[in-house]
């Protein structure tokens, strides 16, 4: 069947699409609208109506309009105000546009009026099955938007026929203007109802979609207002309880952020995290990592200083009063004490105090801090293997806490406390970073004044810090980080400066500890001097003071058990309190002897004399060492004999003498390791002496290391090999001429009843040893 056309007015529509079978009404404000619309009142009321491609389009022409749209019938004008027109129109058929054939006053166009019919007769599965299909997607998109009412449902469940339903269907649900515009588009039947019941499944799935949104969004909204509802009676609660304040923990860090004193990036930093602490709230974990930052952060004492003391005469009597010698120590903190008064500035010297146990480096540091009326933090060291024990741990770990540095300037409240690093060369390093390289950033005066704490994330000021570090021993520090330290030596103590430490200060404390008064237990000044000579042996009074304590256990028992009120500790009963003597000096031999000569030793925890006996026996030329020899003490006995065939002419010793006979060279105590080269001299004159048959002198002992050409070189821990000396009844100790200058710095406490004689080579050594030649040399340094 041939479709007619016709000449019709025609209206093209922004942003709407009229389907057949649609009644609906649209204002219409363009001139030539308003004249095509009053011409088809004029005619037949017939009026061709198409889409806009654009909205934007003021005059559209045949290629800015869709070219399938529909005829309808103009049913009403309403005229408006504001030369606006009100049209009721019906749809009735598609048309598609063939041209424009004027468009002035009003658009007119020739239009081909598209016919048709069902395509199968109603009796048709197919037709039947699409059609209630159809109506169950009707039916499912109805329920979901809800914008439908039930009464055009059901005319549209009535209506009868595929096409018919179709358009009924395309008209009369809420589609996009181009959904509606692709359905009129398509003059298939068949490609019409897939392309709707497209439209109706993909709405049904997108507002399904939304629901669930919906249905999620709403599930967090009341789970937040649920919990805001709880907290605020949780409040309001705690308020009547008297438990909490009105004022938040927000509003208190700002408050604490106002009083703070800081630097402005420490500041920023705070107001930063203060504002992620608000937007946290809902996140416990989160809020309480950020709590514990801002806390921290607010307790860091940024800008706030304690004042120095400048008083050196208050300075000097309390070192005095607290500590008996240690003369250099003292002497260098009144030197930086002044120099910091008259500058009113000047960097902290970092001090690092080295030697034996129980010396008093950790107790001067304590009383430095007493001095300066400042703040005393210690932090021990020994063991600390994990460089975050120093520099802190990220906050993004569970658990993380600044380092031992910042924590220690936390406790002390100031920026300038005195800080003591104890034990700094126990530090040990493994796969968890080198600890010692976080400790060059600490104590670098030049760097230290933005030392990064990675918890604190800002700059931490170090400079003002005094810090003090304590060593029993330099060699385990690495010499970057020695570098940075003013080593100052702290030596063993004299017997005579143990007697007055004791007296002064580990007697009244142990004193006070037990319970006990000066009137109830008395120590003689040769009680105590017998305790440090044979019941300790060490370079310090640690062992000294328990000893001590020992005595004050066992007078209170005798005190509170007895009738007692007295008890008086003398040289001649001090073994009734501490038992039989533990150490004895094996003191100088009475007479002079054939290959025993006495050498002196440094020890961790004093000095101590060695005896070296050296047997010549015939054999083959092999030299035996024994007594725990380290590789050093084993080179330099090797150097002396080497030495002494060299020279064997000179002391008439036959030329085959080495090699038919065997050296045996032995330091007793042979449980005890030994090593070093200061005994080089000593094994030296004692296997001369056993080979040449010479005696040794018995109240000499001597000390150095030993060349290949026979010179003596210098060697370290003078003062406890003299003081060890002295104890054996040593009367005249060899020591290296370069050694002169230790002994000068020595005080006449310690060279007194000592004749101290420097030699150059072993020719001195030996015409100073050998009792047969006791030719004395006038080089004397003491």
């Amino acid at each position: 069947m041939d479709n007619e056309i016709k000449s019709l007015p025609m209206v093209p529509l922004r942003g709407m699409t009229v389907m057949p079978g649609m009644v609906v009404h649209f204002d219409v404000s363009r001139a030539r609208s308003i004249a095509a619309v009053q011409e088809a009142m004029v005619e037949e009321q017939k009026i061709f109506l198409t889409a806009q491609k654009s909205l934007d389009t003021e005059e559209p022409g045949a290629e800015d309009v869709y070219e399938i749209g529909t005829v309808g019938t103009v049913r009403q004008i309403i005229k408006l105000p504001k030369q606006i027109v009100r049209v009721l129109v019906s749809g009735e058929t598609r048309g598609r546009l063939q041209e424009i054939e004027y468009s002035d006053p009003y658009l007119r166009a020739k239009v081909e009026v598209i016919e048709e019919e069902d395509a199968d007769t109603p009796e048709d599965v197919n037709t039947e099955a699409m059609e209630r299909s159809l109506r169950d997607m009707l039916v499912e998109y109805a329920s979901r938007n809800g914008k439908m009412s039930k009464e055009s449902i059901a005319q549209l469940a009535e209506v009868r026929g595929l096409r018919r339903l179709v358009d009924e269907i395309a008209a009369n649900i809420p589609l996009q203007y181009t959904d509606q515009q692709e359905i009129l588009n398509e003059t298939d039947l068949k490609k019409r109802y897939e392309k709707l019941a497209f439209k109706l499944v993909n709405e049904v799935q997108i507002m399904d979609i939304k629901d669930e949104i919906r249905r999620k969004v709403k599930e967090r909204v009341d789970k937040h207002q649920r919990e805001y509802i709880l907290r605020e009676q949780l409040k309001l609660i705690r308020e009547e309880l008297g438990e909490d304040s009105t004022v938040s923990d927000a509003e208190e860090f700002e408050a604490s952020l106002r009083k703070l004193k800081a630097p402005k990036e420490v500041k920023d930093k705070l107001r930063k995290e203060i504002n992620r602490f608000k937007s946290s709230m809902n996140s416990p974990a989160e809020s309480g990592v950020i709590r514990t930052y801002i806390e921290t952060l607010l307790e860091m004492p940024w800008d706030k200083a304690s004042k120095d003391n400048e008083d050196i005469s208050y300075a000097k009597q309390v070192l005095e009063e607290d500590h008996y010698g240690l003369e250099q120590v003292k002497e260098r903190i009144l030197e930086f004490l002044a120099v910091r008064t008259l500058t009113k500035k000047g960097e902290s010297p970092i001090l690092c105090l080295v030697g034996p146990p129980g010396t008093g480096k950790t107790s001067i540091a304590k009383s430095l801090a007493k001095a300066l009326k400042k703040p005393y933090v210690r932090i021990s060291l020994g063991g600390v293997r994990d460089e975050a024990e120093i520099r802190g741990h990220r906050k993004t770990y569970v658990g993380a806490m600044p380092g031992r540095i910042a924590n220690g300037i936390r406790t002390a409240g100031v920026k300038n406390p005195v800080m003591l690093l104890d034990e700094i060369d126990k530090v040990s390093t493994d796969y968890k970073g080198d600890t010692f390289s976080a400790l060059l950033e600490v104590l670098d005066s030049e760097q230290n004044s933005r030392f990064r704490d990675h918890y604190l994330e800002v700059p931490l000021d170090l400079s003002e810090v005094m810090f003090i570090t304590t060593a029993n021993t330099l060699q385990t520090i690495p010499r970057p980080l020695l570098d940075r330290m003013e080593v100052i030596e702290i030596t063993s103590y004299t017997e005579n400066e143990k007697l007055h430490i004791a007296m002064e200060h580990l007697i009244p404390k142990q004193l006070e500890r037990h319970g006990l008064t000066e009137d109830q237990l008395t120590f003689s000044r040769q009680a105590v001097w017998k305790m440090a000579r044979n019941y300790t042996k060490e370079a310090g009074v640690r062992q000294l003071e328990r000893e001590i304590g020992n005595v004050c256990r066992k007078a209170a028992k005798e005190i509170l058990t007895t009738d007692r009120k007295k008890i008086a500790v003398t040289d001649r009963n001090i073994h009734r309190f501490l038992g039989k003597e533990k150490y004895t000096y094996q003191m100088a031999n009475p007479a002079p002897e054939i290959g025993i000569v006495r050498g002196l030793a440094w020890t961790s925890v004093g000095g101590d004399t060695l005896q070296i006996e050296v047997n010549v026996m015939p054999g083959s030329g092999e030299l035996m060492l024994t007594g725990q020899l380290g590789d050093v003490m084993k080179e330099s006995a090797q150097t002396g004999i080497s030495y002494i065939r060299s020279v064997s002419g000179r002391y008439g010793i036959p030329e085959d003498f080495f090699e038919k006979h065997d050296i045996h060279v032995h330091i007793p105590e042979g449980a005890v390791p030994k090593d070093g080269p200061s005994a080089g001299i000593t094994m030296a004159a004692a296997m001369l002496s056993a080979v040449t048959g010479k005696k040794v002198r018995a109240d000499l002992a001597m000390t150095g290391e030993i060349t290949l050409r026979g010179r003596v070189l210098p060697i370290g821990g003078l003062k406890e090999k003299l003081l060890a000396a002295k104890s054996a009844g040593i009367r005249t100790v060899l020591i290296p001429k370069e050694n002169r200058a230790d002994v000068e710095e020595l005080s006449a406490e310690i060279t007194k009843g000592l004749e101290i004689l420097t030699v150059e080579n072993m020719e001195q050594v030996l015409s100073h040893a050998l009792a047969e030649e006791m030719e004395k040399t006038e080089d004397t340094a003491g």
